[in-house]
């Protein structure tokens, strides 16, 4: 099925309150959405914004995934923009999640051309995205101990994965030199 992606409108508040709300995010922080959160940041310009653009992705009329860009108000200085992709717990394990990051990429390098790169941030053990970070042209870039709350007070450790403009061009990853550590004396 063709996936559209679909900017989201001031009218979508409540339809995106329930996809938030009735969704079931393992991998986010909250896993569970409040309905009075989530509005509230509706009217603060949390998804649409100075700062962000949200995006529907859309199969057939249904919405199966969220896109969430922000960070992007300091783009045009250099900045570095970063994203929060949800994909609907019936629709996962379909590959939608590799299509909304490669339409995201796209859709960033062509809608600011003089954006040098993207960033994106992963829990450890959320292996479904890290493989998509990776099939997707991103390369490992951080590892934060102990940096992603859980429930129940447990801490996981988060991934930082990134994109530069010249890969994305060239189809050519290129790793960060991880052997460039001072021997301390």
């Amino acid at each position: 099925m063709d996936t559209r992606y679909q900017r989201l409108v001031v009218a979508d508040a409540d339809l995106l309150t329930d996809f938030l709300v009735n969704g079931a995010w393992p991998f986010h922080g909250p896993a569970a959405m409040d309905r009075d959160v989530v509005r509230r940041r509706v009217e603060d310009g949390f998804y649409e914004g100075r700062e962000s653009r949200t995006f529907w992705m859309v199969e057939g009329g249904g919405r199966v995934g969220l896109i969430r860009l922000f960070d992007l108000a300091d783009v045009p200085e250099g900045g570095t923009p970063m994203f929060d992709l949800r994909i609907a717990s019936a629709h996962r394990g379909r590959g939608l999640g590799r299509q909304g990051l490669a339409w995201l990429t796209g859709y960033l390098f062509t809608e600011f051309p003089g954006l040098g790169r993207i960033e994106g941030t992963t829990r450890q053990d959320n292996r479904a995205m890290r493989r998509t970070f990776l099939s997707g042209g991103y390369a490992k870039e951080a590892h934060y101990r102990d940096a992603w709350p859980g429930t129940r007070g447990r801490v996981h450790d988060a991934v930082g994965y990134a994109i530069l403009r010249r890969d994305w061009l060239s189809g050519e990853t290129t790793p960060p030199d991880w052997d460039d550590e001072m021997p301390v004396s």
